[in-house]
């Protein structure tokens, strides 16, 4: 017998695939998974384990939803893909419709691309030849928070924080001007006639540790930047479709954004798709005669019918009450366990928001290296939980259709774990 039939699908893995944020040196093995039932994944030998962060915080309805499936089916039969520069689709045109009005600011145009990174750069893009085109040219800085993430191309890495993502690329990456979350707002030392645009992840920062902060301070940041004429960019890829516990998180804002990034949950996790809307205002900057002020930027799959098809299925779900039940019953919960774990001796800055969770353990390497995470996630497995914390900084951030049960069972284990590190 063939010896490849008798290797186990991670043993096939590791002789050929090369998996993101993992040093295979010293990696365990991947988890090789053959199915998705709702809250679980299934792996190769039939264990099942509750998805506690949503694959990546995309699956916001569960796996293999059949509703997305089956709307996914009906458009591969119709349309599978067609060129978007000169080109249009039911699909892509139905989703801006529904989507635009429930977008937290007077956007009125939607920019479509594959993932967060390219959504962002497509903001960041939009934003400084937004000024170019109005001959502001002398605005060219852009303003970003600390300790936020906003993806791994060049312009997503040169606004996020400089750290183990961005370190070997860091010398090629451009000036950006970084203010603390939470501080104090006197910027009177920022040229402001030198903005182009302020990005910021709303309320939560997703991958800089899950760190949260108020509500008011951005919303006054927010305000004095619009009032000096800085375009807004709120990167919602993370926070959007619910997660905050409203639909969006800039929702808790009075002062709204410009700009808006989209992806993760736009299509429930069954397919990439990414979203940059913006206001008319925008949009009129480049409606010229002059043909170079075209926004020159695309993708190949851009509006892909299939992906714009599941994203209008998960929307539909998104809009259903029993979902919404779920997202404040999720909410509430957090709520609880946290108040459980937050005078834990073991336990640091224990916080929730929505459906996210998140607390550190106590340690002296606060960071995405830390070893405590390849702990944390092996013992979640043996609970039949799937974490993957970042460094120390445990979190989950469950799909919707989770049961009081299995919500239950994640913060079991997480006592567990917790008692065991």
């Amino acid at each position: 017998m063939s010896t490849e039939l008798i290797k186990t699908l991670a043993e096939r893995d590791q002789s050929v695939i090369w998996h993101p944020y993992t040093q295979h040196k010293t990696a365990s093995p991947p988890l090789a998974i053959a199915k998705g039932e709702g809250v679980y994944l299934v792996d190769e030998r039939g264990n099942k384990y509750i998805d506690a962060i949503s694959s990546w915080w995309t699956n916001i309805h569960g796996h293999a939803h059949p509703y997305i499936a089956e709307k996914i089916y009906e458009q591969a039969r119709q349309l599978e893909h067609v060129i978007f520069a000169g080109c249009t689709h039911e699909p892509a045109v139905r989703l801006a419709e529904r989507l635009l009005p429930l977008l937290p600011g007077q956007f009125s145009k939607v920019f479509y691309s594959d993932n967060g990174s390219t959504a962002v750069e497509v903001a960041l893009k939009m934003s400084i030849q937004f000024h170019r085109n109005k001959e502001q040219r002398k605005r060219n800085k852009i303003l970003a928070l600390r300790s936020s993430y906003h993806g791994d191309t060049f312009g997503a890495m040169s606004v996020s924080e400089r750290g183990v993502f961005t370190m070997a690329f860091d010398n090629y990456l451009f000036e950006v001007i970084f203010i603390e979350p939470n501080t104090s707002l006197s910027l009177q030392h920022l040229a402001y006639d030198e903005i182009a645009c302020f990005i910021y992840e709303p309320l939560v920062q997703g991958a800089g540790g899950m760190h949260m902060y108020e509500a008011a301070w951005l919303n006054e940041l927010i305000c004095q930047l619009k009032q000096k004429e800085v375009l807004c960019i709120a990167d919602e890829v993370m926070t959007g479709f619910g997660r905050t516990g409203q639909l969006f998180a800039s929702e808790y804002l009075h002062h709204k954004p410009d700009i808006i990034c989209l992806s993760k949950g736009l299509t429930g996790g069954s397919l990439p798709l990414a979203i940059t809307a913006c206001t008319q205002n925008i949009f009129d900057a480049f409606l010229q005669d002059d043909l170079y002020k075209t926004f020159f930027h695309g993708h190949s799959y851009t509006a892909n019918p299939i992906a714009c098809a599941a994203a209008l299925a998960s929307l539909d779900l998104l809009q259903q009450e029993s979902c919404i039940d779920s997202i404040e019953s999720i909410t509430v919960s957090n709520r609880q366990f946290v108040q459980e774990i937050i005078h834990h001796p073991k336990v640091m800055n224990a916080r929730s928001l929505g459906t996210i969770l998140a607390f550190e353990f106590h340690s002296d390497k606060k960071e995405y290296l830390n070893k405590v995470k390849e702990e944390t996630m092996q013992l979640a497995l043996q609970q039949h939980v799937f974490l993957r914390p970042l460094g120390n900084t445990v979190y989950i951030m469950p799909p919707y259709c989770i049961t009081a049960e299995q919500l239950q069972q994640v913060y079991h284990t997480l006592l567990l774990i917790i008692d065991h590190i």
